[in-house]
């Protein structure tokens, strides 16, 4: 506790804290009495504009799988839009493995979505509302030494591309199948990394990605916490020689997971260190609490 706290009674605190429900004999508080309703803080609001989403802070998830993502994705591209529309997101990526595979109907959810909006916004007499951005990226699977069709955790290493406009997608589009064609068998795409770096620089974003992108890889595989930080630094020095400072981000994930924390602290300091921007995303691979059973049913297969 600190000075300048609200009249809030100890009993009353300790009410919330365990979530009980209130009292409703007021002898059985004692000598404590309720916290009247002019006492209690305003909740802290945005700004808010004529055709603003809702007053919080602007996120847009930049890493998400839908169920082309095989046996890692557990939601389809439209529901993926639905939740984002319904929490007032700015924007979404679409980055599943190796592919556009749901990229069209990804953008005719959105499509779809804008017009209801606008359509409510018409019928209630409101302004427009701000259309969700959609972006549209991959996730790239190097290094494989098999074809990873139903394998479980496949060997080899991520690398997140995210598309800047439509010659970006072009080219990450051309990418990819010259890949799928050079791997010889389906599920194993065979990718250079430097022959991306060469049809990507100046249009695509890369994000250091997840526990399979090669920073965090390098990071987590060090005899020694030192030796780790040094070797992910020598992968950021390589992404960022390739495809330009300009264009790697350092993602952060947490999902409160045990050993989150001193990662995420880590791979901060170490974009502080190099001067590059860092990204917080989710890693999403479902859209809402309900699809969560089956995507850890996929995830055990």
């Amino acid at each position: 506790m600190k000075w300048s706290n609200s009249p809030l009674s100890w009993s009353e605190f300790e009410r919330r804290l365990s979530a009980r429900a209130p009292e409703t004999d007021p002898a059985s508080r004692g000598s404590e009495s309720p916290v009247p309703d002019s006492a209690r803080p305003e909740p802290v609001r945005g700004r808010e504009s004529p055709g603003a989403r809702p007053a919080t802070a602007p996120y847009a998830e930049l890493h998400a799988h839908s169920h082309y993502s095989f046996l890692d994705g557990a939601s389809s591209p439209e529901h993926l839009i639905e939740e984002a529309s319904r929490l007032g997101l700015s924007g979404i990526a679409l980055t599943d493995h190796d592919g556009f595979y749901g990229a069209s109907r990804f953008a005719e959810a959105a499509e779809a979505a804008e017009r209801a909006a606008e359509e409510a916004a018409e019928k209630a007499g409101a302004p427009p509302s701000v259309p969700l951005l959609t972006v549209y990226g991959a996730e790239l699977s190097l290094g494989l030494d098999a074809p990873q069709l139903g394998a479980a955790d496949p060997a080899g290493t991520h690398l997140l591309v995210l598309a800047k406009g439509a010659s970006g997608y072009h080219r990450l589009s051309g990418a990819i199948t010259e890949a799928q064609l050079a791997g010889g068998e389906k599920g194993r795409p065979l990718y250079d990394l430097e022959a991306l770096a060469e049809a990507g620089r100046g249009e695509w974003v890369i994000l250091t990605g997840c526990r399979k992108g090669s920073v965090r890889r390098a990071l987590e595989a060090g005899p020694t916490r030192a030796a780790g930080d040094e070797r992910a630094s020598a992968e950021l020095d390589r992404l960022t020689a390739l495809f330009g400072a300009d264009s790697v981000y350092v993602e952060l994930t947490n999902h409160g997971h045990p050993g989150d924390d001193p990662v995420t602290a880590r791979l901060a300091a170490l974009a502080a260190e190099h001067r590059l921007p860092t990204i917080v995303t989710g890693n999403v691979h479902y859209a809402t609490r309900a699809h969560a059973p089956l995507a850890e049913a996929m995830a055990a297969v």
